[in-house]
């Protein structure tokens, strides 16, 4: 049955999780993540519960009727019903299998495993619905990964519609599943507890206190439901949502299981597919308070990107130094870091930080995300499973790059095969006067064993913006024949006088000129956006004028907007790769017009 769409944009990001504004945007009546009501539950606020259901099993297949409790749709003037049919649904089991009988609707799309894998009319290009629900997440959450795969389906294959998973959400996965794409909950297990005498709470099932008189009516489950709601999109909009999945992940077995399986599965993806952010500026902090942190797909994709990709700056691939991190970002303002300074009498040895979760920072990143964002407790103390890590990356880096010497002043234990490694603390603390003898001593020694010259400072700075350029774009060519002016750390990068760009720590990206452009382009340095033919562009990407993208789009970057093959400027990407062209939302801020 046809309606009319949800009118919906996007209020803020984090990976695969959304808050979606629902109703006129200028004044909002709802957002998600938010509840589903039946006909059992209570008559909840609409910004908190926006949307009815009913299920109709009269006929054969039945059907599922979603119905708006505000104005959603535009013009605004009109509660909307939307009604699906169920089609005929067979379990996970039988996924090889074809019905043969699929759901049907517009706005409410009905999907299934098995539909998944067999219904034709999913691959329409023009299907936008306004909400999908995944009929057999009971049954998939049961099953290794599967509803994992089957949100990720979902949610790339239709970036603009919100997603419900039936039976499965309460206060205690809200956040966790927002983690994994969904937007839709409803009151199903909140009443099951409720009958059993049991309170859903944020962190899991548990009895009532009696000493309190607390109770496990449906009005007790809904509170926990507000609660938990709000910490999500509070979550969502300050980019601590991981760190909220994390420890409500705790409360099951099967949470943690998710988790994993998802941070699996998003490693193994490109950053932009995977939903990660290259730039996300000053403010940003990643915390990296659990175990599980490390699993993060962010975290993997930094340790795999130095440890494979990462090349120092030219003049420095000689001597690796190993150095310890400090608590203080970037390492170079600590103490501790100042006192390493002035026993490095040269330019010409690569300062590599060894540190958790991120394993090696090299000192020319120091400044970007998430290297100078993250927070994590220090107890002094390296386990197994952090020395395999790190002493992993250090042996790719050392054979790739193909160092000479490793001067160890880490403080930990690092074996290179075919390679000298120096341990200058034997036992001592980083900054003792022993250790920093030695330091200092090695240092000597091996700018005389390498022939290691005196480096001018103009030549070192460009020789670290390059490695950044390669770090961040895979490419330094647009700054061939550039020099680099400015007071330390703000840098302005130019060529034959006219500024192509600049560098700024605070917000961990080169801020590219207009006059920059064509040498972007030339070089092939940033991803592209093509907007439609006949669009006369004067504001923002939005998908209504972008036709189709190339190169990976991780949230923050820089992109060239092309149209009929023609750069007309640059805008900065809000939404990672896997939203563009068509999500919802603004997908990029318009910087440049050519």
């Amino acid at each position: 049955m046809e309606g009319r769409p949800l009118a919906r944009g996007v209020e803020a990001r984090q990976r695969f999780s959304r808050i979606f504004s629902l109703g006129d945007r200028n004044n909002p009546l709802s957002w998600s993540p938010s509840l589903v009501l039946s006909d059992l539950d209570p008559q909840l606020p609409i910004s908190i519960a926006p949307f009815a259901s009913k299920r109709n099993s009269a006929s054969i297949p039945g059907t599922v009727s979603v119905t708006t409790r505000g104005n959603f749709c535009f013009p605004f003037d009109s509660i909307d019903t939307w009604v699906s049919s169920e089609g005929l649904i067979l379990p996970p089991s039988l996924a090889e299998s074809d019905s043969g009988i699929t759901s049907s609707g517009s706005e409410v799309i009905l999907v299934s495993w098995q539909s998944l894998h067999h219904d034709a009319q999913l691959n329409d290009e023009d299907l936008e619905p306004s909400i999908i629900v995944l009929v057999d997440a009971p049954q998939l959450v049961k099953s290794q990964g599967m509803l994992v795969d089957a949100l990720d389906i979902i949610r790339v294959k239709f970036p603009s519609s919100l997603i419900w998973t039936p039976g499965i959400g309460g206060p205690d996965n809200c956040a966790l599943l927002s983690w994994l794409g969904v937007d839709l909950f409803d009151l199903s297990r909140s009443r099951s507890a409720a009958a059993l005498g049991v309170i859903l709470t944020i962190m899991g099932p548990r009895e009532v206190d009696h000493s309190i008189e607390e109770k496990s009516d449906i009005n007790a489950q809904c509170s926990e439901w507000i609660s938990a709601i709000a910490a999500t999109r509070s979550a969502i909009r300050e980019g601590s949502l991981r760190e909220l999945a994390e420890r409500q992940s705790t409360s099951s077995p099967k949470s943690v299981e998710h988790l994993r399986f998802h941070d699996t599965k998003m490693a193994k993806l490109e950053g932009g597919r995977a939903g990660l952010a290259r730039i996300l500026g000053h403010n940003a902090v990643l915390r990296c308070n659990s175990f599980t942190s490390r699993s993060d797909a962010l975290i993997q994709d930094w340790r795999k990107r130095v440890s494979k990709f990462h090349t120092p700056p030219k003049h420095q691939t000689d001597v690796l130094l190993l150095l310890p991190c400090s608590a203080t970002k970037p390492y170079r303002l600590s103490q501790s870091h100042q006192r390493f300074a002035r026993s490095i009498n040269t330019r010409g040895v690569h300062e590599v930080m060894v540190t958790a979760p991120l394993g090696l920072v090299p000192r020319e990143l120091e400044d970007i995300w998430p290297a100078s964002n993250y927070d994590i407790p220090v107890t002094g103390d390296w386990d197994n499973d952090e020395l395999e890590i790190i002493n992993d990356m250090i042996n790719k880096l050392v054979k790739r790059v193909q160092y000479s010497r490793v001067i160890n002043h880490s403080g930990m234990k690092v074996d290179v095969d075919g390679i000298e490694v120096i341990d200058t603390r034997n036992g001592s603390s980083a900054g003792s006067s022993d250790s920093l003898a030695t330091l200092n001593l090695e240092i000597n020694r091996a700018i005389e064993d390498f022939k290691i010259p005196k480096i001018k400072e103009s030549i070192h700075r460009l020789g670290k913006l390059e490695a950044l350029s390669r770090f961040q774009h895979q490419s330094d060519k647009w700054l061939e024949g550039t020099k680099i002016e400015g007071r330390p750390p703000i840098f302005t990068i130019k060529k034959d006088g006219l500024q192509l760009a600049q560098w700024n720590p605070r917000s961990g990206r080169f801020a590219f000129s207009k006059s920059c452009l064509t040498i972007l382009d030339e070089h092939n340095t940033l991803s592209k956006i093509h907007l439609n033919k006949t669009h006369v562009w004067k504001g923002d990407l939005f998908s209504t004028n972008v036709d189709y993208i190339e190169g990976e789009i991780r949230r923050g970057d820089e992109v060239l907007v092309f149209q009929n093959d023609k750069l007309i400027g640059s805008a900065r990407a809000e939404a990672p790769g896997w939203e563009w062209p068509d999500g919802p939302g603004r997908l990029g801020r318009a910087q440049h017009r050519l």
